[in-house]
């Protein structure tokens, strides 16, 4: 069974839309290994700065800090290639992998502030099928918090983002759905602390499905087989 009361039980929604990296997996002990060596050398407080770089893109980040005679766009592409490489820790959030591999095809989408390689990478590290639609850094000119993602993947799907559901874990993401208009439920799985918001919450995915009616898709306790 799941640990809170399913949310938006009585609700139909056409297409389900993710984040992946601390919503249907956990890729922060390797995030958090390289950002701390690149903040390191450029003079940060890694303590400070590594709650600031969930859920957004690395470009952004980068940007952000402003750092003096620095290409940002090479010394995101360095931290792309550190994580690549750097796959240790990355696993599943508890009942992920059973949620998602019972979803319609074209019901679903993972929407990620991560490159593809990336995404793709650790997707197969956490054991993880992958999307029928992936919407990736690359795909988008704006990142989260801005809404763009996931109203394009929503128009991809060939539904409106008001009848999607989009599961996040981090700020940023989920100021993105709540822009694009969609409902939200957030994943707390990889919280050290509470977060405040005005949306639903659910541990993991353990004793969660998504039952394909004929008005959409409805999250359902799963029954055991």
């Amino acid at each position: 069974m799941t640990q809170n009361p399913i949310p938006y039980a009585d609700r139909r929604f056409d297409a389900l839309l993710f984040d992946m990296d601390g919503t249907l997996l956990t890729s922060i002990e390797s995030a958090e290994r390289v950002w701390s060596r690149w903040l390191t050398h450029h003079g940060f407080d890694p303590v400070e700065i590594l709650p600031r770089i969930h859920g957004v893109q690395t470009l952004e980040t980068i940007r952000r800090l402003d750092i003096p005679g620095i290409d940002p766009q090479q010394e995101a592409d360095w931290i792309a290639r550190e994580e690549l490489a750097d796959l240790d820790g990355v696993r599943a959030i508890e009942g992920a992998a059973e949620f998602v591999a019972r979803l319609p095809h074209d019901g679903w989408a993972i929407v990620t502030s991560a490159t593809r390689p990336l995404a793709e990478a650790r997707l197969a590290a956490a054991g993880l099928v992958p999307p029928p639609l992936f919407i990736t850094a690359e795909d988008i000119a704006r990142g989260k918090p801005a809404p763009d993602c996931y109203i394009a993947a929503a128009r991809r799907l060939g539904v409106a983002v008001t009848q999607c559901l989009v599961f996040e874990d981090a700020p940023a993401g989920i100021a993105s759905g709540r822009s694009a208009g969609a409902e939200v439920v957030v994943i707390t799985a990889t919280h050290t602390h509470p977060l405040t918001t005005e949306y639903p919450h659910i541990r993991d995915y353990r004793g969660l499905t998504a039952a394909h009616t004929d008005g959409g898709l409805m999250l359902q306790v799963r029954t055991a087989i």
